[in-house]
């Protein structure tokens, strides 16, 4: 709230976005022992999805209206900013942590097989993106977080003892790729494993799906997972090492949150500086160039 408000402030371009997720599937592997699953969570995004190309557009128009020296100079490292920083911009201002030990797919190449009879890539690839990437969440958990642990992090994509299943998958398609492209996937717990809305038997992951072509979000994603014990053939409780692992990663989500949307605001400011420095004063006469 306290960025929505800084940048009402500001006159700035809205950034927020509101809608709900429908409700999932109910499904249950121990029907005498079904929890109610908590409700539907909102949808994780806050900042505008096309908020880059708007940046974009509008240092562009400051331009047209002519700009000194060192204004050209503030506007190109505020464009190389964006070039540089882009998904965490946008993924990290909404909690995913997105540095090599955490992200899942980073610029996988989009394949031209993976598109369908529409030109676009299918449905079902995105679903497989998703796949690959929480394997890969897992993965970092086991290698780079809690290396103490690896081998439980590890088992938990298999179905030798404990394991973890997906219990219904939700997917927000925001428009079709198309080859050539790559995508980049981050993955993120969505409730405070200490909030009521978190259940012992089960947890919740957002996932992003990134086009580097269009610099935003292509789809999201939403998880409902469920830990169960494959010797035993039912769900069962979070062991301790996973429930101290989640609490720690959605303490460092809260900070990349803020960190984030800290930088977004520091952008949005610059860029507004630029604004009123050149076509919104009252003198300003747009550049049309030299015949």
């Amino acid at each position: 709230m306290h960025l929505v408000q800084t940048l009402k402030r500001q006159r700035l371009t809205p950034l927020l976005k509101q809608s709900i997720t429908s409700s999932t599937r109910p499904i249950s592997s121990s029907p005498a022992r079904y929890e109610p699953r908590p409700a539907a969570p909102q949808k994780p995004h806050e900042i505008d999805p096309r908020w880059l190309t708007l940046t974009k557009h509008r240092i562009g128009r400051c331009m047209t209206f002519g700009l000194k020296p060192a204004q050209v100079h503030e506007a190109g490292e505020i464009l190389r900013l964006i070039a540089k920083d882009w998904r965490e911009l946008i993924a990290g201002s909404e909690g995913y942590l997105t540095d090599a030990t955490r992200r899942g797919l980073y610029r996988q190449s989009v394949a031209w097989g993976e598109m369908d009879s529409m030109g676009h890539v299918n449905n079902v690839t995105y679903v497989r993106y998703a796949e690959t990437a929480r394997i890969y969440f897992t993965r970092n958990l086991a290698v780079h977080v809690d290396p103490a642990h690896k081998r439980e992090w590890m088992d938990l994509v298999s179905s030798k003892g404990f394991g973890i299943i997906l219990r219904s998958i939700k997917i927000d398609y925001k428009f079709p790729m198309t080859y050539p492209d790559n995508v980049t996937v981050y993955h993120k717990l969505t409730y405070d494993p200490e909030s009521p809305h978190s259940s012992q038997y089960a947890f919740h992951l957002q996932a992003v799906i990134l086009s580097e072509a269009r610099q935003r979000p292509a789809a999201r994603v939403h998880e409902d997972l469920v830990t169960y014990d494959y010797k035993k053939g039912k769900k069962t409780a979070l062991p301790p090492f996973m429930l101290e692992q989640f609490k720690a990663t959605w303490a460092l989500q809260e900070k990349a949150k803020k960190f984030w949307q800290k930088r977004i605001v520091d952008i949005e400011s610059r860029v507004r500086t630029l604004e009123v420095e050149s076509w919104d004063r009252a003198d300003a006469v747009e550049d049309m160039g030299t015949a």
